[in-house]
């Protein structure tokens, strides 16, 4: 159905809307049959409407259609629809259509009147639509000045939070800037104080300021692109170097006043110097120091605690000296005369071991006063080696003559035992690291010993074993066992066994008696060589007696004598567990005439290195070696000796 548009009526937005949403509606909004079928109920309710109250239903049906003609007519004429006088045709159809169009207008009257309401508001519609547009616009401008506000506001805020940021950096730059150049500000102030009249080791704050001083080198040290840095760092060593002297020059003169104290009180108590370690002397000698370390331990930790750097390594270095330098000119002379009255009272066993256990009490004490000082380097023995080395030298330098001239082995092995079990093995032991400084002058006098202990068991090898001269009571066999029979059936079985080796041929029992006081006394490398030289000796001198008593006897007697005493030689050694196989090497020259001979007939060349007549291979020597066994040449001559006199009994 199309739809009529009015002139006079404005085509809108609103309007299409509406009809769209009428139209629309039966589909959007369905209605069920209950609602149907009551919509359909009311339009039958108000399809025959009643007539007005004033107006009956008689009087309606009793008019005649004269009178509702009648009736039309004078309200066409009240409406001013019958104006006009009708002439002809034209003007009655233009009548009628008037009269028909003033009927259908009062008809649709309700109808217009709404469509002019709709169109009144559909125009209020358009306007208000017209003014939310004109909302809209203000609002999306609105909107883009609060983003641009926005923007603006939030760079605003960063530019604040980036000026914030580098004023921090610059607050933070001033602040290391100013801790750097304090640094270098603390030159002036430092060496002010440091040349101050009143400064001294002794101050409150002479520490705090050398600490502060060590930090301005150590960071100049560590920074060394900065300007004129090197200049600073000379005149801050300077100053450390200046500040190290005093603390040097404090420590030594409280030593020396210390060291003229103790003098003094021993001169004024009338001491001797006789007795180290003992009465008035020990009390003076230790306490004073005592005292003194007391005075000088701050400084001295504080030394201690700084030794990983090179200049204060250096410094404690020298307070060690100096405190070593001052012990030494106390107790010298005591323990040099103590000593030297040992050695004119006792003998040299009773020396060493006299000498030794003073000493060592000597340095424990030493050690002990050291530690009171130096309490951390007190476990480094070297510092107190300019003290002890002088100490320990009184007795190398007592002992050493001594030792020189002693030539008795039994006193020789005796020093050794002392000093190997006594001294080194037990008493150094057990007292720790304290008298650890006394262990090279103990080697070295152990050494000593060992080579005099060597030299003298060679030489008595030499000349009580290899070149020992028999007399007639030594080669007077069988004489010498039938006498010695009846006395050790009658003697006990200790006697028997000294009445036994009173048999035995002077060489072999000399050898014995050596090689067991030499075995626990010597090195075992040494022993060897001793061992292997005697059983060899005694070998060949017992060899010789046997011709020297078949000479004099006969020579059954010679082999039984031979045969006797290599037996006692072989059992008597082999409870020494050494190797007694000696290995000899020659150069053997005996093969260089025949070379120079084939030379010299033209059969061999000079020159010619690739084959075995060179002159290299002809002036080489050859290298024989040969292997002797002292013990199993000991044990092959008896078996020898008893086949050969089986032989001749058979014979």
């Amino acid at each position: 159905m199309a739809t009529a548009t009015r002139p006079g009526v404005p085509k809108s937005e609103a309007i299409s809307k509406g009809y769209n949403f009428a139209s629309t509606w039966e589909q959007n909004a369905p209605l069920t049959e209950q609602q149907q079928a009551a919509i359909q109920a009311l339009s039958h309710a108000v399809a025959e409407r009643p007539f007005p109250s004033n107006l009956s239903q008689d009087q309606v049906s009793g008019h005649d259609n004269s009178l509702s003609v009648l009736a039309k007519l004078s309200s066409l004429e009240d409406s001013g629809a019958i104006e006009a006088v009708l002439v002809n045709t034209n003007q009655f159809y233009k009548w009628f259509a008037d009269l028909e169009a003033a009927m259908k207008s009062e008809t649709e009257e309700k109808y217009q009147h709404y469509v002019n309401t709709l169109t009144e508001q559909i125009q209020t519609c358009d306007s208000i639509l017209h003014q939310v547009d004109e909302t809209l616009d203000l609002f999306n401008e609105l909107q883009l000045q609060h983003q641009a506000v926005a923007t603006k506001t939030r760079t605003l805020h960063d530019a604040c939070d980036r000026l914030l940021l580098e004023k921090q950096k610059l607050i933070e730059f001033a602040d290391s800037l100013h801790n750097k150049l304090n640094y270098f500000d603390e030159l002036e102030n430092v060496a002010t104080t440091f040349y101050s009249p009143s400064m001294s080791v002794g101050s409150t704050n002479f520490l705090p300021l050398l600490k502060r001083l060590d930090e301005c080198i150590s960071y100049v040290e560590s920074n060394p692109q900065y300007a004129e840095c090197s200049i600073y760092l000379v005149k801050f060593r300077q100053l450390q170097s200046r500040a190290l002297g005093m603390i040097r020059s404090h420590v030594l003169s409280v030593l020396r006043s210390t060291s003229s104290q103790v003098q003094a009180a021993i001169r004024s108590s009338g001491g001797s110097k006789t007795s180290f370690a003992e009465g008035i002397e020990s009390s003076i000698i230790y306490v004073r120091f005592k005292a003194a370390a007391n005075e000088l331990k701050p400084i001295l930790e504080e030394i201690e605690r700084r030794t990983p750097r090179k200049e204060y390594i250096q410094l404690l270095e020298e307070c060690h000296k100096l405190y070593c330098e001052q012990r030494l000119s106390l107790i010298r002379g005591i323990v040099q005369q103590r000593i030297s009255e040992f050695s004119r009272k006792e003998a040299l066993s009773s020396l060493t071991r006299s000498g030794c256990a003073y000493l060592m009490q000597v340095c424990q004490l030493e050690h002990q006063l050291f530690n009171h000082f130096f309490p951390s380097s007190s476990e480094d023995i070297s510092s107190l080696t300019p003290l002890v080395d002088p100490l320990c030298t009184f007795l190398y330098d007592t002992l050493r003559p001594k030792l020189i001239h002693e030539t008795n082995l039994d006193v020789l092995c005796e020093l050794v035992d002392i000093l190997k079990v006594e001294v080194l093995g037990e008493q150094l032991s057990r007292r720790g690291e304290s008298l650890a400084g006394l262990r090279p002058t103990l080697d070295r006098i152990l050494a000593d010993v060992h080579e005099r202990l060597t030299f003298r068991a060679r030489t008595y090898i030499r000349d009580e074993i290899a070149n020992y001269l028999p007399s007639d009571e030594d080669l007077d066999y069988p004489k010498k066992l039938e006498q010695s029979v009846p006395a050790e059936l009658n003697s006990p079985s200790t006697e028997q066994n000294q009445d036994v080796s009173g048999t035995w041929y002077p060489p072999l029992e000399k050898t014995i008696s050596c090689l067991s006081k030499l075995y626990c006394s010597l090195e075992s490398a040494v022993f060897t060589g001793l061992a292997q030289e005697a059983v060899e000796f005694c070998s060949l001198s017992i060899q010789k007696a046997s011709k020297l008593i078949g000479k004099r006897s006969s020579s059954m007697d010679a082999q039984l004598f031979l045969i006797k005493h290599l037996l006692i030689l072989r059992e008597q050694i082999a409870p020494f567990d050494i190797e007694f196989s000696v290995t000899h090497k020659e150069l053997d020259f005996s093969h260089l005439l025949e070379h120079l001979r084939r030379i010299l007939r033209g059969q061999a060349s000079i020159f010619d290195w690739s084959r075995s007549t060179s002159l290299a291979r002809t002036l080489s020597p050859r290298v024989l070696e040969s292997q002797i066994d002292a013990k199993k040449e000991s044990e092959k001559s008896p078996r020898k000796l008893l086949v050969r006199s089986s032989l001749c009994q058979h014979c």
